[in-house]
């Protein structure tokens, strides 16, 4: 039952970790606009365009298939492509 506490306590930690995150993100960006520091902005947007961009990268190749030497198998859609219809006609 405490394993289940901690867990719980732990999502909430880490929601309220990214609602402050989030809050001051927006207040900064708020201040810049409201500044008129748009060289900053495009600077910021810049580098987190950069940073999600890595992110999803990293993301996708923990992911990748691993490479075989078998064939992969195909579906209709490798028959229909060939011209070959599905129904083997």
């Amino acid at each position: 039952m405490a394993r289940r506490r901690n867990a719980a306590d732990e999502r909430r930690r880490r929601k309220l970790i990214t609602i402050l995150w989030v809050s001051l993100l927006a207040l900064t960006t708020i201040i810049l606009i409201y500044k008129e520091h748009t060289a900053l902005l495009y600077i910021l947007a810049t580098l987190g365009i950069t940073a999600l961009l890595v992110v999803v990268a990293m993301a996708d190749l923990g992911h990748a298939e691993k490479l075989t030497n078998e064939p992969r198998r195909g579906g209709d859609s490798t028959a229909l492509d060939g011209g070959i219809s599905a129904g083997g006609k």
